[in-house]
């Protein structure tokens, strides 16, 4: 690769620990002045600098915890979207996940009231309003028939991602091993499991055991030390969907081995073709060892707000709670009470036209995306959930995204989920039925 091109991507999927010696490298030329990129021996690294004049004696080393950190995708795609958007190319982004559907109406006019309410700008609780956790308790009980007791058995969380870092800060010990799925979101392995100083262990998601973890691999590994395990189902980035019967296989595992199991289930509700997503809660013992994280995010549109709240076996979340006591103050209370709206606009466990409304639009999007990309001869399962598309790419992901990218369109490598992501790309449709077509007929000229 010539020194006066690097591409952002090969960044993404190359990147090695940062090492303190940064002697005999030279610079590269980049977007982004500050940012110093090398290549010696095809690995890439990179020191950020300061600004002309800086006091270059001081050396104020990250924690090596950091150091171990490879970059994170959705940031760095943010990076190169926002490049090329300054460039002057029009893009279409079918790659971050962030739903361009806005939140419903009602949810809206709450937060202007609530937030226009002087009295909603102090100090919520530590674990979360009252009436933010009834509501939860209330959907827990109407969607998935799971009585939890709101005092000791949900925590309100700054959006979930915020809580899958701190149950691993809560519970794992330096050198404590964390069952990951791979591919997966990166969250799971980085800013829970190696922030906290653990091992993350991959559990392969493979197409032929649609996209689980295989129970009878997991038994014949070395479990000893494993302390905690993530999943996520319906999962990004695969679309794979769970269901009972599985999960309590995977409750009897975590049983045996007496590992906590950290339930992601952010897209239970983005859901099609009469799928209806399980709670792990649902199974007998499933509360014995796991907690379940859930956000308004993806069901109602509301990325921004940073409201998600985690459920479950009451030591987990006490555990966690004491993490968070410690960091932070939790969400602002009137996204907890708007929030609370929101879940109570479900009747007896059915969604409100909103998300039915928001289903159908994805499901429209889901299939005309399919349908395009099978004429370009793409092999790709039609996902049962989640607003995302897992499509073989016949080789290297990196480059094909790099060849997409050259008729403006933007897709995310399925290396950068981990290396069993490898020869699959994602995209979402997370764009209109329109734009989704128009990807595709770019596409057209280079595959």
């Amino acid at each position: 690769m010539p020194l006066d091109h690097i591409d952002p991507l090969f960044i993404l999927t190359h990147h090695q620990p940062l090492k303190d010696d940064f002697s005999g490298f030279s610079p590269i030329s980049f977007s982004d002045p500050h940012l110093y990129l090398t290549l010696i021996k095809e690995k890439i690294k990179i020191n950020r600098l300061g600004s002309a004049g800086s006091r270059d004696h001081l050396r104020f080393e990250v924690a090596d915890r950091v150091k171990n950190l490879p970059p994170y995708i959705f940031a760095e795609l943010e990076k190169i979207i926002n490049e090329k958007k300054r460039q002057g190319v029009d893009l279409i982004s079918l790659s971050i996940g962030d739903p361009d559907l806005p939140p419903p109406k009602f949810v809206l006019e709450a937060l202007a009231e609530e937030s226009s309410n002087p009295n909603n700008h102090n100090y919520s609780f530590s674990q979360g309003e009252p009436e933010f956790k009834e509501a939860v308790a209330e959907w827990y009980r109407g969607r998935f028939n799971v009585d939890l007791d709101p005092k000791s058995e949900i925590i309100a969380l700054i959006g979930s991602k915020e809580g899958l870092a701190n149950i691993a800060r809560a519970f794992v010990n330096p050198g404590d091993k964390v069952l990951v799925p791979n591919p997966a979101y990166p969250v799971y392995a980085n800013g829970a499991t190696i922030l906290s100083e653990g091992i993350p262990v991959d559990m392969p998601l493979l197409e032929e055991n649609d996209f689980k973890p295989d129970i009878e691999s997991l038994e014949r590994m070395d479990l000893k030390g494993v302390k905690m395990m993530f999943l996520n189902y319906p999962n990004n980035p695969t679309g794979g969907v769970m269901d009972r019967d599985y999960l309590k296989e995977i409750v009897e595992f975590a049983q045996r081995h007496d590992i906590i199991v950290c339930y992601d289930n952010a897209y239970s509700e983005i859901t099609f073709d009469g799928y209806r997503a399980p709670s792990i809660l649902e199974v007998e013992g499933g509360k014995d060892v796991s907690v379940e994280f859930h956000s308004c995010s993806k069901t109602f549109s509301m990325t921004g707000d940073r409201i998600g709240f985690a459920v479950g076996n009451e030591k987990i979340i006490n555990g966690l709670l004491r993490v968070k006591t410690q960091i932070d103050s939790g969400p602002p209370r009137y996204t907890q009470i708007v929030a609370a709206k929101a879940l109570r606009s479900y009747v007896n466990g059915e969604p409100p036209e909103y998300v039915r409304r928001m289903r159908e639009i994805y499901r429209e999007r889901r299939d005309e995306l399919i349908r395009g990309l099978q004429r370009l001869g793409l092999k790709c399962r039609k996902p049962l959930a989640t607003f995302y598309v897992w499509v073989k790419c016949g080789g290297d992901s990196m480059d094909f995204c790099r060849r997409l990218l050259d008729v403006g369109v933007v897709a995310t490598p399925g290396i950068g989920f981990g290396e069993y992501g490898e020869g699959y790309v994602r995209f979402s449709v997370t764009q209109p039925v329109e734009m989704i077509r128009e990807a595709c007929e770019r596409m057209e000229k280079i595959l």
